[in-house]
């Protein structure tokens, strides 16, 4: 074990909890969470929110959620950005693999959403896992295959068929795009 691992504090769930501020916590190591979103992040998540919530309507298993902790571990707390679970939970936070999860990748977040949570989500049993590029205005679909992401696409217009045990999501992307400029009168000054 290298020098600095052997020294360095390992902390919990339960030290999680008595933090102050935005953290996500990883294999005992503390994350800080980026500044509060901005502008093109919350639409992005309220569009692919609100079209969720509208295609879940007539399932009565499964349930979208907005920035809610995952408990995975004893050690690992992680806060997607928008999930769909498929059972009721226990308790306030989820302690059980998301059927989908969405992150939306910033400069600040791609290693992590890329690489860390990427990793912790495929071996979780995540069914998809969707990276959403607003820059790029495109979205790479991963699908879990045989304990794997598999890369199913990289989507910007189209349809997927997001096929869960209790229903399907038929997710229009093209839809997540549109933005809404406020105009004078509905919302910000001019």
């Amino acid at each position: 074990m290298p020098l600095a691992e052997k020294y360095m504090p390992h902390y919990t769930v339960e030290d999680y909890m008595r933090w102050e501020g935005d953290w996500e916590l990883i294999k005992g190591t503390p994350f800080a969470m980026s500044p509060s979103a901005g502008i093109t992040h919350q639409k992005l998540s309220g569009s692919i929110y609100r079209q969720l919530m509208d295609k879940l309507k007539e399932c009565e298993k499964c349930l979208a959620i907005f920035e809610i902790d995952w408990i995975v571990s004893e050690d690992t707390v992680v806060r997607p950005d928008i999930i769909v679970i498929c059972e009721e939970p226990e308790g306030e936070y989820i302690t059980k693999a998301p059927e989908i999860i969405f992150e939306i990748v910033s400069k600040h977040t791609a290693q992590k959403d890329e690489l860390v949570k990427y990793e912790i989500y495929q071996k979780e049993g995540v069914k998809f896992y969707i990276l959403v590029y607003p820059d790029l205005k495109v979205a790479k679909v991963y699908k879990q295959k045989d304990g794997r992401f598999v890369k199913l696409k990289d989507v910007t217009e189209e349809r997927i068929d997001f096929e869960l045990e209790e229903c399907n999501i038929p997710f229009e992307f093209s839809l997540i795009w549109e933005s809404r400029t406020p105009t004078k009168g509905r919302g910000l000054p001019m």
